[in-house]
């Protein structure tokens, strides 16, 4: 019988282990995804909004992203947004459509994005032990439970928080193969 508490912990850890995974996939590894700019801020109608609410975003080799604005009149904005952004791409016009051609990256460029995805899963990392703090603590409140089923409970806290680090790292050191990849 599992406890709510775990239950909870491993929910947790899952949207840890997940949000890490997302900000890898705006790590570009040289091959274009539509990720690296969907979430790029821009000003249309007043408002902010992310690129993906108000253009199609597609990538029609691995070299190239698309983006074709659901009205027209948006371009300037996107193109402003893109380089505010400062994701180092240098969108172009290109009639109804805006395509990045994205630049060969060199050594050092890779070794930056290395670099910021050390940083993202030691976040991940953070966020997962911060879970088991939480789940530790409650365990340690929580009223009538006797002490050998606390200690069970605790083992299984600290396993779920190995298995989600261990899964942090194991796609971490698959995104640095990639980056690394020439």
């Amino acid at each position: 019988m599992s406890h709510p508490i775990l239950t909870d912990a491993q929910g947790r850890m899952k949207k840890a282990i997940d949000h890490t995974l997302h900000e890898f996939s705006s790590i570009h590894t040289g091959k274009a995804t539509p990720t690296m700019v969907e979430t790029v801020m821009v000003e249309a109608y007043g408002t902010m909004q992310p690129l993906k609410s108000c253009a199609a975003i597609s990538t029609p080799d691995a070299r190239l992203i698309q983006i074709q604005p659901w009205d027209v009149s948006l371009s300037k904005a996107i193109i402003k947004g893109i380089q505010e952004a400062n994701l180092g791409f240098n969108p172009v016009p290109d009639g109804k459509v805006i395509r990045i051609p994205l630049p060969e990256m060199s050594r050092e460029r890779r070794q930056e994005f290395v670099k910021v995805a050390h940083k993202l899963a030691e976040e991940g990392r953070v966020h997962v032990r911060n879970v088991r703090r939480d789940a530790m603590d409650s365990l340690k409140k929580a009223d009538g439970m006797p002490e050998d089923e606390r200690k069970r409970y605790e083992k299984e806290v600290q396993a779920l928080t190995d298995n989600a680090i261990k899964e942090i790292n194991d796609h971490l050191a698959h995104k640095e193969k990639d980056l690394l990849a020439v």
